[in-house]
Protein backbone atom coordinates (compact mmCIF):
# COMPACT_ATOMS: atom_id res chain seq x y z
CA UNK A 1 0.00 0.00 0.00
CA UNK A 2 2.79 2.15 1.30
CA UNK A 3 4.30 1.37 -2.53
CA UNK A 4 1.59 2.14 -4.80
CA UNK A 5 1.02 5.74 -2.55
CA UNK A 6 4.40 6.61 -3.17
CA UNK A 7 3.87 5.50 -6.81
CA UNK A 8 1.01 8.22 -6.92
CA UNK A 9 2.73 10.95 -5.36
CA UNK A 10 5.68 10.19 -8.49
CA UNK A 11 3.20 10.49 -10.98
CA UNK A 12 1.32 13.05 -9.56
CA UNK A 13 4.90 15.06 -9.31
CA UNK A 14 6.06 14.38 -12.94
CA UNK A 15 2.61 15.23 -13.84
CA UNK A 16 2.99 19.24 -12.07
CA UNK A 17 6.05 19.12 -13.74
CA UNK A 18 5.02 18.90 -17.29
CA UNK A 19 1.81 21.38 -16.55
CA UNK A 20 5.03 23.41 -15.05
CA UNK A 21 6.87 23.04 -18.06
CA UNK A 22 3.89 23.93 -20.23
CA UNK A 23 2.76 27.10 -18.85
CA UNK A 24 6.51 27.90 -18.82
CA UNK A 25 6.59 27.22 -22.47
CA UNK A 26 3.35 29.53 -23.31
CA UNK A 27 4.54 32.04 -21.18
CA UNK A 28 7.51 32.35 -23.42
CA UNK A 29 5.42 32.22 -26.35
CA UNK A 30 2.72 35.08 -24.75
CA UNK A 31 6.06 37.21 -24.23
CA UNK A 32 7.70 36.71 -27.64
CA UNK A 33 4.17 37.59 -28.91
CA UNK A 34 3.85 40.72 -27.67
CA UNK A 35 7.43 41.61 -28.30
CA UNK A 36 6.65 41.15 -31.73
CA UNK A 37 2.88 43.21 -31.53
CA UNK A 38 4.96 46.25 -29.96
CA UNK A 39 7.26 46.06 -32.81
CA UNK A 40 4.88 45.63 -35.44
CA UNK A 41 2.81 48.78 -33.80
CA UNK A 42 6.03 50.85 -33.58
CA UNK A 43 6.48 50.17 -37.09
CA UNK A 44 3.03 50.94 -38.22
CA UNK A 45 3.81 54.46 -36.52
CA UNK A 46 7.43 54.36 -38.34
CA UNK A 47 5.30 54.53 -41.34
CA UNK A 48 2.97 57.30 -40.74
CA UNK A 49 6.05 59.46 -39.59
CA UNK A 50 7.61 58.89 -42.25
CA UNK A 51 5.29 60.33 -44.74
CA UNK A 52 5.00 63.32 -42.71
CA UNK A 53 8.64 63.27 -42.90
CA UNK A 54 9.20 63.21 -46.97
CA UNK A 55 6.97 66.35 -46.95
CA UNK A 56 8.01 68.07 -44.07
CA UNK A 57 11.88 67.88 -45.39
CA UNK A 58 11.19 68.97 -48.52
CA UNK A 59 10.43 72.77 -47.43
CA UNK A 60 13.46 72.98 -45.60
CA UNK A 61 15.84 71.17 -48.92
CA UNK A 62 14.09 73.60 -51.21
CA UNK A 63 15.07 76.57 -49.33
CA UNK A 64 19.07 75.40 -49.26
CA UNK A 65 18.92 74.89 -52.95
CA UNK A 66 17.36 78.23 -53.67
CA UNK A 67 19.52 80.54 -51.45
CA UNK A 68 22.57 78.38 -52.60
CA UNK A 69 21.91 79.24 -56.14
CA UNK A 70 21.20 82.72 -55.38
CA UNK A 71 24.41 83.18 -53.34
CA UNK A 72 26.49 81.61 -57.05
CA UNK A 73 25.13 84.38 -58.30
CA UNK A 74 25.49 87.23 -55.95
CA UNK A 75 29.18 86.28 -55.30
CA UNK A 76 30.26 86.32 -59.34
CA UNK A 77 28.01 89.76 -59.07
CA UNK A 78 30.27 90.84 -56.54
CA UNK A 79 33.21 89.71 -58.44
CA UNK A 80 32.66 91.89 -61.37
CA UNK A 81 31.76 94.94 -58.95
CA UNK A 82 34.99 93.97 -57.31
CA UNK A 83 37.10 94.27 -60.64
CA UNK A 84 35.18 97.44 -61.37
CA UNK A 85 36.87 99.03 -57.79
CA UNK A 86 33.08 99.48 -56.70
CA UNK A 87 33.77 98.14 -53.18
CA UNK A 88 30.90 99.61 -51.71
CA UNK A 89 28.36 97.67 -53.93
CA UNK A 90 30.76 94.66 -53.54
CA UNK A 91 30.55 95.17 -49.67
CA UNK A 92 26.66 95.33 -49.89
CA UNK A 93 26.23 92.17 -52.19
CA UNK A 94 28.56 90.28 -49.03
CA UNK A 95 26.02 91.31 -46.55
CA UNK A 96 23.38 90.15 -48.84
CA UNK A 97 25.68 86.65 -49.25
CA UNK A 98 26.18 86.50 -45.24
CA UNK A 99 22.27 86.63 -44.86
CA UNK A 100 21.74 84.04 -47.26
CA UNK A 101 24.40 81.27 -45.87
CA UNK A 102 22.44 82.15 -42.40
CA UNK A 103 19.37 81.80 -43.65
CA UNK A 104 21.08 78.13 -45.63
CA UNK A 105 22.41 77.53 -42.22
CA UNK A 106 18.86 77.68 -40.07
CA UNK A 107 17.40 75.40 -42.69
CA UNK A 108 20.07 72.99 -42.73
CA UNK A 109 19.27 72.78 -39.47
CA UNK A 110 15.62 72.66 -39.23
CA UNK A 111 16.09 69.74 -41.94
CA UNK A 112 18.97 67.74 -39.73
CA UNK A 113 16.12 68.16 -36.62
CA UNK A 114 13.74 66.16 -38.68
CA UNK A 115 15.82 63.53 -39.71
CA UNK A 116 17.16 63.26 -36.18
CA UNK A 117 13.42 63.09 -34.82
CA UNK A 118 12.89 59.93 -37.28
CA UNK A 119 16.02 58.51 -36.87
CA UNK A 120 15.11 58.82 -32.23
CA UNK A 121 11.28 57.87 -33.04
CA UNK A 122 12.28 54.44 -34.94
CA UNK A 123 15.44 53.55 -32.36
CA UNK A 124 13.99 50.93 -29.93
CA UNK A 125 15.56 50.30 -26.27
CA UNK A 126 16.97 53.59 -25.36
CA UNK A 127 14.99 54.73 -22.54
CA UNK A 128 17.59 57.64 -22.35
CA UNK A 129 15.88 60.71 -20.53
CA UNK A 130 16.84 64.15 -22.02
CA UNK A 131 15.44 67.33 -21.08
CA UNK A 132 13.22 68.00 -23.66
CA UNK A 133 11.33 71.01 -24.87
CA UNK A 134 7.68 69.81 -25.10
CA UNK A 135 6.10 72.68 -27.01
CA UNK A 136 8.78 72.05 -30.02
CA UNK A 137 7.94 68.25 -29.57
CA UNK A 138 4.04 69.20 -29.75
CA UNK A 139 4.49 71.03 -32.99
CA UNK A 140 6.88 68.90 -34.82
CA UNK A 141 4.61 65.77 -34.30
CA UNK A 142 1.72 67.51 -35.27
CA UNK A 143 3.01 69.11 -38.54
CA UNK A 144 4.47 65.59 -39.38
CA UNK A 145 0.83 63.62 -38.79
CA UNK A 146 -0.58 66.31 -40.68
CA UNK A 147 1.96 65.80 -43.49
CA UNK A 148 1.46 61.81 -43.11
CA UNK A 149 -2.31 62.07 -43.47
CA UNK A 150 -2.42 64.73 -46.75
CA UNK A 151 0.60 62.24 -48.49
CA UNK A 152 -2.54 59.53 -48.39
CA UNK A 153 -4.84 61.95 -48.78
CA UNK A 154 -4.74 65.23 -51.34
CA UNK A 155 -7.66 66.49 -50.64
CA UNK A 156 -7.70 66.59 -46.89
CA UNK A 157 -7.18 70.20 -45.23
CA UNK A 158 -7.54 71.33 -41.63
CA UNK A 159 -7.35 74.35 -39.59
CA UNK A 160 -3.89 74.06 -37.53
CA UNK A 161 -4.00 75.74 -34.06
CA UNK A 162 -1.31 75.76 -31.47
CA UNK A 163 -1.72 77.08 -27.96
CA UNK A 164 1.60 76.53 -26.03
CA UNK A 165 2.69 77.68 -22.98
CA UNK A 166 6.21 79.76 -23.14
CA UNK A 167 6.89 79.45 -19.63
CA UNK A 168 6.96 75.52 -19.91
CA UNK A 169 10.25 74.56 -18.71
CA UNK A 170 12.48 71.62 -20.29
CA UNK A 171 10.91 68.05 -19.13
CA UNK A 172 12.88 65.18 -18.91
CA UNK A 173 11.58 62.57 -21.01
CA UNK A 174 12.32 59.16 -23.72
CA UNK A 175 11.79 61.98 -26.11
CA UNK A 176 10.88 59.57 -28.76
CA UNK A 177 8.53 57.54 -26.66
CA UNK A 178 6.70 60.47 -25.86
CA UNK A 179 7.18 61.61 -30.19
CA UNK A 180 5.68 58.29 -30.56
CA UNK A 181 2.33 58.77 -28.51
CA UNK A 182 2.06 62.54 -29.76
CA UNK A 183 2.23 61.14 -33.06
CA UNK A 184 -0.91 58.26 -32.01
CA UNK A 185 -3.02 61.06 -30.64
CA UNK A 186 -2.73 63.58 -33.95
CA UNK A 187 -2.91 60.83 -36.00
CA UNK A 188 -5.85 59.68 -34.62
CA UNK A 189 -7.44 63.64 -34.06
CA UNK A 190 -6.68 63.88 -38.42
CA UNK A 191 -8.61 60.68 -39.29
CA UNK A 192 -11.73 61.66 -36.42
CA UNK A 193 -12.00 65.18 -38.60
CA UNK A 194 -11.04 63.44 -42.25
CA UNK A 195 -14.31 61.03 -40.94
CA UNK A 196 -16.71 62.99 -39.89
CA UNK A 197 -15.68 65.89 -43.07
CA UNK A 198 -16.82 62.52 -45.37
CA UNK A 199 -20.20 62.51 -43.49
CA UNK A 200 -20.71 65.96 -42.92
CA UNK A 201 -19.27 67.43 -46.57
CA UNK A 202 -18.12 71.12 -47.18
CA UNK A 203 -20.33 72.29 -44.60
CA UNK A 204 -17.86 71.30 -42.10
CA UNK A 205 -14.65 72.77 -40.96
CA UNK A 206 -12.55 70.41 -39.16
CA UNK A 207 -9.56 71.62 -36.42
CA UNK A 208 -6.73 70.05 -34.68
CA UNK A 209 -5.81 71.84 -31.61
CA UNK A 210 -2.96 71.32 -29.37
CA UNK A 211 -2.23 72.76 -26.24
CA UNK A 212 0.73 72.87 -23.35
CA UNK A 213 0.20 74.08 -20.18
CA UNK A 214 1.93 73.78 -16.25
CA UNK A 215 -0.85 71.97 -13.65
CA UNK A 216 0.59 71.74 -10.26
CA UNK A 217 3.74 69.63 -10.88
CA UNK A 218 2.89 68.32 -13.81
CA UNK A 219 3.44 69.42 -17.78
CA UNK A 220 0.22 68.64 -19.67
CA UNK A 221 -0.35 68.23 -23.71
CA UNK A 222 -4.00 68.13 -24.84
CA UNK A 223 -4.67 67.18 -28.19
CA UNK A 224 -7.86 68.10 -29.75
CA UNK A 225 -10.12 68.14 -32.68
CA UNK A 226 -13.74 68.73 -33.52
CA UNK A 227 -14.56 64.95 -35.08
CA UNK A 228 -16.46 62.07 -35.12
CA UNK A 229 -15.64 62.25 -30.89
CA UNK A 230 -15.68 58.87 -28.71
CA UNK A 231 -19.37 57.44 -27.81
CA UNK A 232 -20.23 56.60 -23.93
CA UNK A 233 -20.25 52.97 -24.28
CA UNK A 234 -16.52 52.42 -25.19
CA UNK A 235 -14.56 55.12 -23.25
CA UNK A 236 -13.33 52.76 -21.07
CA UNK A 237 -12.12 50.71 -23.44
CA UNK A 238 -10.49 52.70 -25.75
CA UNK A 239 -7.49 52.53 -23.51
CA UNK A 240 -7.67 48.38 -24.16
CA UNK A 241 -5.45 46.34 -26.15
CA UNK A 242 -6.49 45.33 -29.89
CA UNK A 243 -9.83 47.78 -29.69
CA UNK A 244 -10.23 49.60 -31.81
CA UNK A 245 -13.07 52.24 -33.99
CA UNK A 246 -11.31 51.73 -36.95
CA UNK A 247 -12.06 49.41 -39.89
CA UNK A 248 -10.29 46.01 -40.46
CA UNK A 249 -7.01 46.65 -41.41
CA UNK A 250 -6.52 50.43 -40.57
CA UNK A 251 -5.60 50.21 -36.76
CA UNK A 252 -4.01 47.21 -34.40
CA UNK A 253 -5.86 48.25 -32.20
CA UNK A 254 -2.47 49.15 -30.22
CA UNK A 255 -1.87 52.46 -30.75
CA UNK A 256 -3.29 53.87 -27.32
CA UNK A 257 -2.75 50.92 -25.17
CA UNK A 258 0.87 51.84 -25.82
CA UNK A 259 0.27 54.91 -25.31
CA UNK A 260 -1.05 54.36 -21.98
CA UNK A 261 2.00 52.02 -21.12
CA UNK A 262 4.22 54.89 -22.08
CA UNK A 263 2.89 57.92 -20.32
CA UNK A 264 1.70 56.23 -17.06
CA UNK A 265 4.65 53.11 -16.30
CA UNK A 266 8.03 55.02 -18.19
CA UNK A 267 6.67 58.69 -17.04
CA UNK A 268 4.91 58.22 -14.33
CA UNK A 269 1.87 60.33 -15.91
CA UNK A 270 -1.33 60.00 -16.96
CA UNK A 271 -3.97 60.07 -19.46
CA UNK A 272 -6.95 62.09 -19.10
CA UNK A 273 -9.89 61.68 -22.00
CA UNK A 274 -12.60 63.94 -22.75
CA UNK A 275 -15.18 63.61 -25.54
CA UNK A 276 -18.52 64.37 -27.11
CA UNK A 277 -19.87 62.07 -29.24
CA UNK A 278 -20.12 63.78 -32.57
CA UNK A 279 -18.36 67.13 -31.35
CA UNK A 280 -15.08 66.85 -30.30
CA UNK A 281 -12.64 64.81 -28.53
CA UNK A 282 -9.44 65.74 -25.83
CA UNK A 283 -6.61 63.75 -24.82
CA UNK A 284 -4.66 65.22 -22.13
CA UNK A 285 -0.94 63.48 -21.44
CA UNK A 286 0.48 64.64 -17.89
CA UNK A 287 4.19 64.12 -17.35
CA UNK A 288 5.73 65.07 -14.42
CA UNK A 289 8.23 68.14 -14.40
Amino acid sequence: MFWRNNRSKHKANILLQSQKEQIQDTLKELKLTQQQLIQSEKMASLGELTAGVAHEIQNPLNFVNNFSEVSIEMLEEMELELKKGDSKEAISIAADVKQNLEKIGHHGKRADRIVKGMLQHSRSGSNLREPTDLNKLADEYMRLAYHGLRAKDKTFDTELKTELDSALPLINIVTQDVGRVLLNLFTNAFYAVQQKQKMAGDSFKPVVKVATALSGEFAQITVWDNGTGIPDAIKDKILQPFFTTKPTGEGTGLGLSLSYDIITKEHDGKIAIDSKEGEYTAFTISIPI
